[in-house]
C-alpha cells in the first residue's frame, strides 16, 4: 500500500534519507528545489563549449567540478555507490552512466551528460543530449523523440492522476515514432535524497500506480532506442548499452507537482534545455 509523507518545513539535509514513503513537500523545497535546478541547468549550458570533435570526455568531467566549485556546490555522483566521476557521459549506443574517460568525441556523435549539483542540501538533476557536428538524420530524429517522449511524460502531471499515466505517456509516444523504451532504468523521487520513492517508470498503463499529489518530487528520464529495447550492463557495473548497438538517447528533467500541473527545476537559463531539430515523423 502506497503512503505518504509530509517534510517539515524546518528538516535538514543531513537527517534526510530515503524511505519508502513518497514525501510531501512544501514551498520552501520547491524554492531550494529551484535554486539547485536552475545551477545544474547552467551547468549544463556551459557544457555546449566543450561539445566538438576532438573534446575528451574527462574536459567535461573537470568543467562539472570547476563549476561545481565555483558555485558552492558540489556533485552527487561523486563517491555515490563508489562512482567516481562528476557526471555521466554516455556516447552513441551508451544508454546510461557512461563514465568521462580519455575517450574523445568525434564528428557525428550523440552524447548525453547527466550532472546532479547538490546546493544547500537540495539536488539538481537533469541530462541532454548534445550533437558532436552533423550527425545522421536518424540520430537527429532520436535525439527530438527522445525530448518530446520526456514531455509527453511531463505534460500528464498534475494532481489526481497517477504515475503510470506518466510512463503511459511517454510509452505511447515512442511507439508511434517506432522507438524503443528502456524499462530497466527510470525516474525517480528526488529533494534532499539523491534517489528516493517513488520510481518513475518509463512504461505503463494509464490509471494505475500512485497518486500524484500537490507537493511530490521526482525525476522524468525516458531512455530511447532507435532499435531495441534491450539492454545490458558492462563488466566495470555502471556503463549500460543497447545490445543491438543502436542509438540511444535521454533527457532527464526534475519537477514538482503544484495545484494546477507541474514546475520544471532544470529549465535551462539560455533556453538550450530543448533540441535544435525539429525531425518529427517517423519513416
Amino acid at each position: 500500500m502506497v503512503s505518504y509523507i509530509d517534510v517539515p518545513a524546518t528538516s535538514k539535509a543531513q537527517d534526510a534519507r530515503r524511505t519508502e514513503s513518497i514525501k510531501i513537500y512544501g514551498p520552501s523545497a520547491f524554492k531550494g528545489m529551484r535554486r539547485a535546478g536552475a545551477l545544474t541547468a547552467q551547468c549544463l549550458d556551459g557544457v555546449c563549449d566543450l561539445i566538438r570533435d576532438g573534446t575528451a570526455l574527462a574536459q567535461i568531467n573537470t568543467f562539472v567540478l570547476d563549476f561545481a566549485a565555483a558555485h558552492n556546490a558540489r556533485p552527487a555522483t561523486l563517491g555515490y555507490n563508489g562512482y567516481q566521476y562528476a557526471c555521466c557521459t554516455s556516447v552513441n549506443h551508451v544508454v546510461c552512466h557512461g563514465f568521462p574517460t580519455e575517450k574523445k568525441l568525434r564528428d557525428g556523435d550523440i552524447v548525453n551528460v547527466d550532472v546532479t549539483l547538490i546546493h544547500d542540501g537540495w539536488h539538481g538533476d537533469s541530462s541532454r543530449m548534445y550533437v558532436v557536428g552533423k550527425p545522421k538524420r536518424a540520430a537527429e530524429r532520436l535525439i527530438q523523440v527522445a525530448h518530446e517522449a520526456m514531455m509527453q511524460g511531463i505534460n500528464a502531471v498534475r494532481p489526481g492522476t497517477r504515475l503510470g499515466d506518466i510512463g503511459h505517456a511517454i510509452q505511447n509516444y515512442a511507439h508511434s515514432q517506432r522507438c524503443s523504451v528502456v524499462r530497466e532504468f527510470c525516474g525517480h523521487g528526488i529533494g534532499q535524497v539523491f534517489h528516493d520513492s517513488p520510481d518513475v517508470l518509463n512504461f505503463g498503463k494509464e490509471g494505475t500506480g500512485p497518486e500524484l499529489r500537490e507537493g511530490m518530487i521526482f525525476t522524468v528520464e525516458p531512455m530511447i532506442n532507435l532499435g531495441r529495447a534491450e539492454v545490458k550492463v558492462l563488466a566495470d557495473d555502471w556503463t549500460a548499452v543497447t545490445r543491438d548497438k543502436s542509438l540511444s538517447a535521454q533527457f532527464e528533467h526534475s519537477i514538482g507537482v503544484t495545484s494546477d500541473g507541474f514546475e520544471i527545476f532544470t529549465l535551462s537559463p539560455a533556453g538550450l534545455h530543448a533540441p535544435r531539430v525539429e525531425i518529427l515523423t517517423a519513416p
